[in-house]
């Protein structure tokens, strides 16, 4: 007698709301690759997410419902957001509930408090500060919510180490970043002549910073450190890639050095990366940033600081990492590189060959899919 096959209970078209409080820069990034996939497989995927930004415009192009869900900061609007947020759940239920960052895994886990499986990844710890201590506050936080967090993403295993040697201990799946390696195609040195070409660029040595202006990114130590590069290479330009809260302050600070553009946010990165002869990610703080990523998909060499996330990503062929906060080591890393071109390329090409073996996104969204399938299965086996 052939044994019967137990029942698959396991939803044929899952139901997944993502929500969202970042709407722009790495957040949105990430989220909008796992939109994409799991809406190629057919599932039934919603976000919501404020309307500033770019992600809910782009998750409804690639056929992600979008639910618009006003959030803000701090705990006067709290019980606010956790009404929005629960008349969204209602109207949409979901079979998991993905929170991306701190604010939306603070009202998701309040409001759900696990009756949904619940996956949150918080793309960067909210109680790392910029001086690299810990803020009590969020950490009491992360460690209560954990009773309410069915899995926990970290986007690399440092990120995880921290958490969990602080006492953030949840069922925990590291899975890193990936970029989109048919998109950030690697640039030799013509595609680099013809990409300064088409942003009305010199063709002179060029370091290119990519992010949200504010004070996670470390643009201003970068800053303070530009006029010694300056003396070492007297022709040397910095372009600074983004908008953020710091945008006045470092226009300011700007203003006062030679050599130094600031272009705004754009949706052309890749050939802002393409022209760089370097790109410099002096960040004070991180989950696993994006930029150093892109850069090496587009084979740019990198000049990064040492904090979690990054020194998971790049390896010490495809550029250097440095300590945080020693700006003479950040000097002569991008001094070296802007001086010795060839050394540059070499990296660049390293990095596009590590991006590809670690850093693919497809298998990231592959994965997370799979851990889903796991939570709805279990949750629905009980």
């Amino acid at each position: 007698m052939t044994a019967r096959r137990p029942p698959d209970l396991t939803p044929r078209r899952l139901h997944v709301l993502h929500v969202s409080v970042p709407t722009s820069d790495g957040v949105a990034n990430v989220a909008l690759g796992y939109l994409r996939d799991q809406v190629d497989r057919g599932w039934n995927v919603s976000i919501a997410c404020p309307s500033d930004g770019y992600l809910g415009f782009d998750a409804r192009s690639v056929g992600a419902q979008v639910r618009w869900w006003r959030a803000g900061s701090g705990s006067a609007g709290l019980a606010g957001e956790m009404s929005r947020l629960k008349r969204i759940v209602e109207d949409t239920t979901p079979d998991v509930v993905h929170l991306h960052s701190a604010r939306a895994g603070m009202v998701g886990r309040l409001l759900l408090r696990d009756r949904v499986p619940t996956v949150f990844q918080p793309h960067a710890w909210s109680f790392l500060t910029e001086t690299r201590g810990v803020r009590r506050g969020p950490l009491r936080w992360e460690r209560y919510a954990t009773r309410w967090t069915s899995e926990l993403i970290c986007v690399s295993e440092s990120e995880r180490r921290v958490a969990e040697g602080l006492g953030v201990q949840a069922p925990t799946l590291v899975l890193p970043n990936g970029v989109d390696v048919s998109v950030f195609r690697p640039q030799g040195e013509r595609d680099r002549v013809a990409a300064r070409k088409d942003l009305g660029l010199e063709d002179v040595p060029t370091v290119v910073c990519v992010g949200t202006l504010c004070l996670q990114k470390g643009q201003q130590d970068l800053l303070a450190d530009w006029p010694e590069i300056r003396a070492q290479v007297p022709e040397a330009r910095l372009v600074l890639v983004g908008d953020g809260p710091d945008r006045r302050s470092l226009s300011r600070q700007a203003a006062a050095l030679e050599g130094v553009q600031m272009v705004g946010r754009r949706s052309d990165v890749g050939t802002w990366l393409a022209a760089a002869d370097v790109v410099a990610v002096p960040s004070r703080w991180e989950g696993m940033a994006l930029v150093p990523l892109e850069a090496m998909a587009c084979a740019r060499s990198v000049v990064a600081t040492d904090v979690t996330g990054i020194v998971d990503s790049v390896p010490g062929n495809a550029g250097a990492i440095v300590p945080a906060g020693d700006g003479p080591a950040f000097v002569a890393a991008l001094v070296r590189r802007l001086i010795d071109p060839d050394l540059a390329e070499d990296e660049g090409w390293n990095g596009r060959t590590h991006v590809e073996r670690h850093h693919d996104a497809g298998r990231s969204a592959r994965e997370l899919s799979r851990a889903y399938l796991r939570l709805v299965g279990a949750r629905r086996g009980r």
